[in-house]
């Protein structure tokens, strides 16, 4: 037995652990077989044969050159004795995987951290080809023993930079060098064919299927390099690909450009600071030194280094790790408790995980450096819990990433990117691919003044929060954000859509006093967020407030909120890992109506589909969700998810209150007479009140054929960033057109129109509950339409109210009149301030 610590042991004979030119009849035979000696000899219990198979069926154990390292799960560690191995020697070999056989089966019985110490051996073994092909011949035992006992470093040496056979010369033209974009085209490229091709630059030398490679380079626009290949037609049509990118990458310039030169709205810097223009998602201005987070597609470069040096790195960086995350767990006890402190424990566990250290060890015995390798295997076995659709596992998936970035921290510094859980004490401005909504809604504003992303569209639900936050918030900047070096001052506008970088004294100065003035000015129109919005000439405007559960009602009211104009009840759904019971909904809506005290409530039945997907509801996966079964024609289709909830709301009803229920996602009468069909059935069992059935207009369909759905609906509300999204044809996340998903097109605008002529025949009124409801001069727009009710982010509520207190309805007809006759967005936007 080859036992702790991990040598040659004494308590059995090495041949009966060793088993020389072993057959078996299949891969779970030959486990089985390992398994049995493990049992044998004392290192674990019987039954861990059984997690050693099951292990299998959940992860690849094949290392790599014919040599195979079965072991059991995790949750099964309690059945090993001691740490020790055996070996099956194959000579047949046996087909592990397709197209992979194994020759050497090493079954691995590990509890703690020695696991790692047999991988480093076996791949150092696997480098030395020709002692691995003398272990599958001997017929000693003892060979094999000492090969496993033995820490030996395969020769490796670095090739010099160099061409292959066929070689051109080409000098960089994109503008901004080679990114991430055409560097993965690049990549693709590469893969496609079986030719090997190689970059050189100076030298330093990329293998172009390798993304990571490539951009290693660091190529600018102006460098030479040379491209070769193994044979002329694939070196051809790989600089196909190369040159044919040249035009897009310079209209994308150019359209940057442009775009950067467009006049800027609000603060304008004093002198000449640099700029990344993205697009407007929360108002306001900030200012702070930059907080970079880790993205989601973390570049690590790949530098490969023996397997001895690589080993001891991985080794070594998760000693350290396991002591940071103890004195993370021991701090977050002491100030918050031991349930907080539960998620850090988790996060420690995944360190001990033998599929992740087995993962990256055949990707370091592939060739790959030790931190890539890492990296690599978090991806892989993250992606694979996220695709399971299981809440509980996709946090885990997050955990992986949130623990594998410590890692990687310790293995290079370089790799250390910041965290939600390491503001700085100071506020700064966070600076990441993408936030999701759960990060933003968690956000300390004490600590963070300001949100840039490079991703991300305005009408996300990330850009929704920010600006219930109060943060100001620039979406869709680009990959240039991500380039900035932590500690950058930067300047966040929210207003006009752009970071400032590296400002002057004069530039802060002048942005401090443009925040000052603007706190000024927002203080004043709170101190009147109670007064209602009615225009110069007598005109009332309603005005409610979006909200998701009952304790943000306070606050909605405290804004001046005339009631909740928009409950996403989705949210029930998204936050958990079940749905809530009938019983739980009535509970949660009879806590909004008490919260209200007689104000009115409009609920949104369930609106799931597109981007907002619920795993635990088993829905079926599609190609395109936002064209799919998603809002009404899911309810429709799901008797389990509606009637619950519509019982749920007509006994809120029965209890009293100003309660009125309304659908999402409606295209055609027929879908909103079988719901309200359905509510009038649910409504008699119960004998409650008859509450008024609305319908959100959030398609285009809807919007013209207004006039036949006021006929069954009691009340329309415009879903201004929907509508936007499918009139445009526009995915409102994607960040290059983010910019021109604007609800103040024309378009937009004249689809709201005729949804508010439509309803005038059948004497309904028509709310807007999207986001342009809580711009100032979108509110002054939709009011000039024709539209009754506007809700919105409790705090967009002063700032509108006071626009259209400063206005007369009829001047906003006026300005509406001539947004109608505009051409574009941009058009619209011009007239702000000329209603007057």
């Amino acid at each position: 037995m080859i036992a702790e610590p991990l040598s040659v042991g004494t308590s059995a004979g090495t041949e009966e652990l060793i088993r020389i030119d072993a057959h078996a009849s299949s891969k779970e035979d030959a486990i089985l077989q390992a398994g049995q000696l493990l049992v044998a000899a004392g290192c674990v219990a019987p039954g861990y044969e059984q997690s050693m198979v099951r292990r299998e069926a959940v992860a690849n154990t094949y290392l790599g050159s014919g040599v195979a390292i079965p072991h059991g799960l995790g949750e099964d560690k309690g059945l090993v004795r001691r740490d020790g191995i055996v070996v099956l020697q194959l000579r047949e070999g046996i087909e592990w995987n397709p197209g992979q056989r194994a020759h050497l089966v090493v079954g691995i019985a590990a509890s703690s951290d020695s696991h790692i110490a047999i991988l480093r051996r076996l791949t150092r073994l696997i480098q030395d080809e020709a002692r691995l092909q003398t272990l599958l011949a001997t017929d000693d035992p003892a060979v094999i023993a000492a090969a496993l006992d033995q820490d030996t470093t395969p020769s490796e040496t670095r090739p010099p930079a160099s061409d292959l056979a066929e070689s051109v010369a080409w000098t960089v033209d994109y503008p901004a060098g080679l990114h991430a974009r055409p560097a993965s085209v690049w990549s693709e490229a590469a893969k496609a064919g079986a030719t090997p091709i190689r970059i050189r630059h100076g030298d330093d030398m990329a293998d172009p299927r390798s993304l990571v490679s490539l951009l290693q380079l660091g190529l600018k626009a102006g460098d030479r390099i040379s491209i070769s290949a193994g044979a002329r037609p694939a070196l051809d049509q790989f600089l196909r690909t190369v040159t044919g990118l040249t035009a897009r990458e310079k209209a994308d310039a150019a359209r940057a450009a442009e775009k950067a030169k467009a006049p800027v709205r609000g603060w304008k810097p004093v002198g000449a600071p640099t700029m990344i223009a993205g697009v407007a998602a929360s108002p306001g201005l900030a200012i702070g030194p930059v907080h970079l987070l880790a993205a989601a597609e973390l570049d690590v470069p790949d530098q490969p280094v023996d397997l001895v040096t690589g080993g001891a790195l991985l080794n070594d960086a998760l000693v350290r790790t396991k002591a940071q995350m103890k004195a993370l767990i021991d701090d977050t006890t002491r100030r918050l408790g031991a349930a907080d402190a539960a998620i850090f424990a988790a996060q420690a566990g995944l360190l001990d995980d033998t599929d992740l250290i087995t993962l990256t060890c055949q990707l370091m015995v592939e060739g790959h450096g030790v931190a890539w390798s890492w990296h690599r295997a978090i991806d892989r076995m993250a992606g694979q819990l996220s695709a399971l659709g299981n809440p509980v596992l996709a946090a885990r998936a997050a955990d992986l990433h949130d623990v594998g970035r410590r890692v990687l921290a310790q293995i290079d510094p370089a790799l250390g990117v910041g965290t939600l859980a390491d503001l700085p004490e100071q506020p700064c401005v966070i600076v990441a691919a993408d936030l999701s909504p759960s990060d933003t809604a968690t956000l300390d504003t004490s600590r963070v003044a300001g949100i840039a992303t490079a991703l991300g569209g305005p009408t996300s639900h990330s850009a929704i929060l920010a600006r219930t936050l109060g943060l100001p918030s620039v979406v869709a900047g680009g990959a240039d954000l991500l380039a900035q070096a932590a500690g950058t001052t930067a300047i966040v506008d929210g207003d006009s859509g752009r970071v400032w970088l590296n400002p002057s004294e004069a530039d802060i100065a002048s942005a401090r006093n443009w925040i000052a003035e603007i706190a000024a000015k927002r203080a004043a129109e709170e101190a009147e967020r109670s007064s209602p919005a009615r225009t110069g000439d007598g005109h009332d405007l309603a005005i409610g407030a979006n909200v998701n559960r009952p304790d943000q009602v306070p606050f909605a009211l405290s804004q001046g909120g005339e009631g909740v104009g928009l409950m996403r009840t989705e949210f029930l759904f998204l936050e958990r890992g079940d749905s809530p019971g009938e019983d739980e909904q009535f509970a949660i809506y009879r806590d909004m109506i008490d919260a209200l005290e007689g104000r009115p409530l409009i609920v949104r039945a369930l609106d799931i589909g597109g981007d907002k997907q619920v795993p635990h509801l088993d829905l079926p996966k599609e190609e395109n969700p936002f064209l799919g079964v998603r809002g009404a024609r899911l309810l429709l289709r799901r008797p389990d998810l509606l009637e619950p909830q519509l019982r749920a709301l007509y006994r809120t009803a029965k209890g009293g209150g100003d309660l009125s229920i309304m659908f999402p996602m409606i295209t055609s009468a027929s879908e909103l007479i079988t719901l309200r069909e359905r509510c009038e059935a649910i409504r008699a069992a119960l004998d409650a009140p008859i509450v008024p059935i609305g319908i959100m207009i959030e398609v285009p369909a809807a919007a013209v054929q207004a006039d036949a759905l006021a006929a069954h609906a009691d009340f329309f509300s415009i879903g201004t960033n929907d509508l936007t999204q499918y009139a445009l044809a526009i995915d409102r996340q994607n960040p290059d057109l983010a910019s021109e998903a604007d609800s103040l097109h024309p378009a937009v605008l004249r689809l709201i129109a005729m949804t508010v002529e439509g309803a005038r025949k059948h004497d309904r009124w028509v709310g807007v509950c999207g986001g342009i409801a809580g711009d100032p001069f979108g509110a002054a727009l939709l009011t000039g339409l024709g539209v009754s009710e506007l809700s919105m982010t409790p705090r967009d509520i002063p700032a509108v109210k006071a626009r259209i207190r400063a206005s007369h309805l009829t001047d906003l007809q006026a300005l509406a009149a001539r947004a109608l006759d505009a051409t574009s967005a941009a058009q619209v936007r011009a007239l702000d301030g000329e209603e007057a």
